[in-house]
């Protein structure tokens, strides 16, 4: 449903001239190319191990901001805000990740005047912790997991009131971090006799993940599936959802394969899923983009989870089913302009399948990341095909950030054609040098369950020994031995040089970030 906000309006738009990303790889490449194609400068930030990364390379300024862990880099506040005022860049987009939900960072934004590319700093506040995000949305009608925030809202100070609370809720329970996300903090307790070590555990986890040991209660919806509903509000009083992405094929909490439509969702379903998005989005005076996960049981009841305050790692599906671009629409946002289009014209736009499978530089079997140096790349391509990437042949993926390699997103007018295309662009797929999770994406695009969309997020863990790369079939071999043969003709192709487009890179020293230099669109300062 489209919807009215109580927003302070918005009285004039004020274009964006240079964006600074506060990110790094695929996302900070993805958000730099809509950037440019509305016209607008860009800026890099990049970490010692990143002098050479392609969102450096393809931006019209790069300036280096510290040694490659992320703590002395991409996540000091300080630095990012003296890059944006060096640089003379009037907006900053987080992308996802590092401080892209972070409050101080959008305060100091703002205290800088400069213009933050996503919610407000109190939208964050109440989404980011889930003690108060479930009883914001709660308020507002949308459902939540039966569960209990401790009392007063707070989480709970010891085990012992945690544990009554568990017995009246009933078990399996979900121990949960107040703070936390990706699975960190989490603990699944069956039974009682489970619970004090699985609560000293989760609030040990909590503390060195995030800083903070609170933790709450969640019944355990058993074999669910993962729905998220994409919302966009904009200053001019209107909100909309664009529909759901399946998220289910998870391992370790953190999704993997994505897609959109979901196979389990119903026109009918949809709405009301879309309608309780909307309402948790109008709780907190939604700006921007943000995603509304929930939970799937199988009788068809959903319950919200958490509300993530940015753009998701997976919005490429939704843009493929809806023709859109979302960063060009967070831009328009930012800009102070209203939302392009209405409910019911997106309702009329859905059109077609989209998959999205996550490329990482990754054990397939134990998913334990695999750093080192890409010897060969060949990535696919063709119609309906996109590859959202960070990486080249001859990058080292580093052992400081997400292994992720590319984003590997396919459109096919129903779900049959989407998983033909993805299973051909993943058998064209090619890495070397290190391993990677091709292996189980070519097997799960051909497991069964998979392919009739009778899933949920357990499906790895339970067929995990079907998953593993000796199962896999001739698909596999072949584009090995191709890859093999490639290389060895070939031989290793050096890293591309920075700069200009001559390859000549050029410095300066301006007051704060050291090492400014062109892109290779080739703008200098003046």
């Amino acid at each position: 449903m489209s919807s009215r906000l109580p927003l302070r309006p918005v009285t004039a738009v004020t274009p964006i001239r240079r964006v600074l990303v506060a990110n790094r790889g695929e996302i900070a490449v993805r958000v730099m190319r809509t950037c440019h194609e509305r016209g607008i400068e860009t800026v890099a930030v990049y970490s010692e191990v990143d002098r050479a990364a392609p969102h450096v390379m393809i931006a019209d300024r790069a300036i280096a901001i510290g040694p490659a862990p992320a703590r002395e880099s991409y996540l000091v506040i300080d630095k990012i805000i003296a890059a944006c005022l060096a640089s003379g860049a009037d907006a900053v987009h987080p992308g996802y990740g590092f401080l892209s939900e972070n409050q101080d960072f959008v305060a100091a934004c703002e205290a800088a005047g400069i213009i933050f590319i996503g919610p407000r700093a109190h939208a964050m506040r109440l989404m980011g912790s889930k003690t108060e995000a479930r009883k914001t949305v709660s308020a507002a009608g949308t459902p939540v997991v039966p569960g209990d925030n401790g009392p007063g809202g707070n989480g709970f100070p010891d085990a012992a009131s945690a544990l009554a609370s568990a017995r009246q809720i009933g078990f399996p329970v979900l121990i949960k971090a107040a703070a936390g996300g990706g699975g960190k903090g989490m603990r699944l307790v069956t039974a009682e006799a489970e619970f004090n070590a699985a609560f000293d555990g989760a609030r040990r986890e909590a503390l060195g993940g995030f800083g903070d040991d609170t933790v709450y209660l969640e019944k355990a919806i058993m074999r669910p599936r993962h729905i998220e509903i994409q919302v966009f509000g904009d200053g001019h009083g209107n909100l909309v959802h664009l529909g759901e992405r399946d998220c289910s094929i998870q391992r370790r909490h953190q999704k993997v394969i994505e897609e959109a439509p979901s196979p389990a969702v119903s026109a009918e379903l949809r709405a009301r899923m879309g309608a309780a998005a909307v309402a948790a989005a109008r709780a907190v005076d939604y700006l921007g983009a943000g995603t509304c996960e929930f939970l799937l049981g199988a009788d068809g009841e959903f319950y919200f989870l958490e509300m993530n305050t940015r753009l998701q790692v997976e919005h490429p599906v939704t843009e493929l089913i809806y023709g859109l671009d979302l960063v060009s629409w967070q831009l328009d946002v930012a800009e102070g302009r209203p939302l392009p289009l209405t409910q019911a014209e997106l309702d009329a736009r859905r059109r077609g399948h989209a998959l999205e499978c996550r490329i990482y530089a990754e054990d397939p079997v134990k998913f334990l990341p695999s750093p080192g140096r890409i010897t060969h790349l060949r990535v696919p391509d063709g119609a309906y095909v996109r590859n959202d990437s960070g990486c080249y042949e001859g990058a080292e993926i580093p052992v400081h950030y997400d292994p992720m390699i590319s984003k590997l997103v396919v459109w096919g007018e129903d779900r049959a054609a989407a998983l033909g295309r993805m299973r051909r662009a993943l058998d064209e797929y090619q890495v070397r040098g290190i391993e990677t999770n091709l292996p189980f994406h070519r097997l799960a695009l051909r497991h069964a369950q998979f392919l009739a969309g009778e899933f949920d997020t357990g499906f790895i863990g339970r067929e995990h020994a079907a998953l593993t790369p000796r199962a896999e079939g001739p698909a596999l071999e072949a584009a090995m031995i191709a890859a093999a043969l490639d290389a060895a003709s070939r031989g290793r192709v050096a890293a591309p040089t920075t700069g200009a487009t001559n390859g000549a890179a050029t410095t300066a020293e301006p007051a704060g970030p050291s090492a400014w230099r062109t892109g290779a669109r080739g703008w200098r300062s003046v």
